[in-house]
């Protein structure tokens, strides 16, 4: 914390400033980030923009933080600056940076319904031309960033984005989110844990 040294004459003025910053720091340091503003991962110093949308905050780009089980889309690093990375469910649970999450299945049921539902969310939530077809209406910017499968190969880069969940399906699988080319539904599957998918964190409220 700052510390102000004060004259006599202004030491009202001074304290009363020291109260005003120190609960202005304490109120940056626990409250939610701000819709269009940016969250710093101190992992490892990449920015993240973030939008409120719904009851949650979000990531608004695909988590890029290099873990165990997380992978570029055919390898190549530009896809990871790209798209992000691809992690299979069990990374995807631990991926996200301290105070936020992975989102449960009712928070992307919240996001759905924040959008208009069905038909047409995948529409609003998906990024404009050229990165994809959509009209990105609320800041979501979701990209095609494409999966990994069990064996190791890539697929559907540049058509399909599919983002993990906490929500199992079973013992083996768990339920995920899909947007697709020339779709305009944000479909739910379920899939096994050793798919690669992407991960957007949501802000954990306290």
């Amino acid at each position: 914390m700052s510390k102000f040294l004060c004259s006599a004459k202004r030491q009202v003025f001074c304290c009363v400033m020291g109260a005003v910053l120190s609960a202005s720091l304490l109120f940056s340091a626990y409250s939610s980030p701000q819709s269009g503003g940016t969250f710093t991962d101190s992992r490892d110093g990449k920015k993240y923009r973030t939008v409120k949308i719904g009851k949650l905050t979000w990531m608004a780009q695909n988590l890029n933080f290099k873990t165990g089980n997380s992978w570029c889309y055919e390898d190549n690093d530009g896809n990871c600056q790209k798209y992000g990375r691809l992690y299979d469910w069990d990374a995807a649970m631990k991926a996200c940076p301290s105070g936020w999450r992975l989102p449960t299945r009712e928070d992307w049921n919240d996001l759905v319904e924040a959008a208009g539902g069905n038909p047409g969310a995948g529409t609003k939530l998906k990024s404009r031309s050229p990165d994809w077809d959509g009209t990105d209406e609320f800041g979501f910017s979701a990209l095609p960033g494409g999966y990994r499968t069990t064996s190791g190969s890539f697929g559907s880069a540049g058509s399909y984005g599919d983002w993990w969940s906490t929500s199992e399906s079973g013992s083996g699988d768990a339920w995920y989110r899909n947007m697709d080319s020339d779709d305009d539904y944000v479909n739910e599957y379920n899939r096994g844990k050793g798919y690669g998918f992407s991960v957007r964190c949501v802000f954990a409220e306290t």
